[in-house]
Formats: C-alpha cells, sequence, structure tokens
C-alpha cells in the first residue's frame, strides 16, 4: 500500500515535507501530527513510515529544508545591498527578519534543541551554510575591534547573532513592530538598534 500511494504521489517524501511546512505555519508545532500530515497529503497513517519513522524524523527535515531557504533569504539581501561591511551586515539581518516573520514556526523549530536529530547528516550543510553566513558580516567587526583571533572572533559572532536572533523573537512575538508601520502599539521598541552604525560606524 505505502509504495503504490507513493508512486501515485511520485514523490511521497516531498509531499509530506511541503505539505507538513504549510502545515507547521497553520497550526503550529505542538499541533502537528504525522496523522494529521498524511491525511492531509491524502495517504494512510502508516504511509509516511517508509520515509519518517516518528514526527522527529519529519521535523528534522523541515530544518533541513529551513536552514536552506535561511541562508538563501540572508544572501538575497546582502547580494542587493553595496559591497560594504555595514550595509552587508544590515543586509543579513533584513534577511534574517524577513525569514523569521514569515516563517516564524519553523523559525522556532529550527533552533529548538529537543525536537531535532542533530546527528543526522543532512542537517550539518544547510545549518553549516547559514551560520557561515554570521562569520561573513561578523569579521570585518572582529578586524575593527581588533579581536581578530579565534576566540575574539567567536565572541563577536554570539554578539551579533544574540541581537539580531533576539530582534527576530521580539517581532514574531509581536513586541517590535514590523520596519515601516510607524512603531503601532510598539512605541518602546519603534526605533531598534542599528548594530551596524553602533560595531562599523563611518
Amino acid at each position: 500500500m505505502a509504495r503504490r500511494t507513493a508512486y501515485h504521489h511520485g514523490d511521497l517524501r516531498k509531499a509530506l515535507v511541503d505539505t507538513g511546512l504549510y502545515m507547521l505555519e497553520e497550526l503550529g508545532l505542538e499541533e502537528l501530527s504525522l496523522r494529521k500530515i498524511a491525511a492531509r497529503v491524502g495517504v494512510s497513517h502508516a504511509a509516511p513510515e517508509h520515509h519518517f519513522p516518528t514526527l522527529r524524523h519529519l521535523l528534522t527535515a523541515f530544518a533541513v529544508e529551513g536552514f536552506r531557504l535561511f541562508a538563501a533569504s540572508m544572501r538575497s539581501a546582502m547580494a542587493q545591498a553595496p559591497d560594504d561591511p555595514a550595509e552587508q551586515l544590515r543586509a543579513a539581518a533584513r534577511g534574517y527578519l524577513a525569514f523569521a516573520s514569515t516563517r516564524p514556526h519553523l523559525f522556532r523549530l529550527m533552533f529548538t534543541a529537543n525536537r531535532l536529530d542533530w546527528d543526522d547528516p543532512a542537517l550539518g550543510p544547510p545549518s553549516n551554510a547559514a551560520h557561515a553566513v554570521l562569520e561573513e558580516i561578523s569579521l570585518p567587526v572582529a578586524k575593527r575591534l581588533k579581536r581578530d583571533t579565534p576566540e575574539g572572533r567567536a565572541a563577536v559572532e554570539q554578539l551579533v547573532w544574540s541581537q539580531i536572533h533576539g530582534h527576530a523573537h521580539l517581532l514574531i512575538d509581536g513586541k517590535l513592530a514590523p520596519e515601516g508601520d510607524g512603531g503601532t502599539g510598539c512605541e518602546p521598541f519603534a526605533a531598534p538598534l542599528d548594530l551596524a552604525s553602533v560595531l562599523l560606524p563611518d
């Protein structure tokens, strides 16, 4: 039955991931189940087991795709910005926030340690690609602060990541207004700190 269903759908694994990602944003992580996703795809509740024995396996596949999209969002914004360290940092931050605001449940899942299988080899390359953006935008800051050592670069990366990641969570939790909405309802946070101006001043 599972083979006939997978054949009917052409690529059952992709159908489960694509449908599951949509349902993740629709329902939230706590309401998601393999059974619900299988029903939406139109297969039996046992059909996903060949590809994803447990929900944890499927959530890990979500994160693989999430990190790929996450890195692409930052790289796309950086490609449209001037080739200047401060502008590249700002652009990466915009791409970071854009991804978080459009896929908030996936964003939270990607950074939830106990819901994913971090030993899955498929997760390493896309998560490393996203981390490479952080390394790239943080290096000029480390040099500017005369902290261009392995320890210094790591400290700067932690600083940059903490600010942008914290900003993302405040944004998707409704504590910060999206850029351009005038700060309605969020006046105390209407003008968030421009990290690039502080760390890479003109």
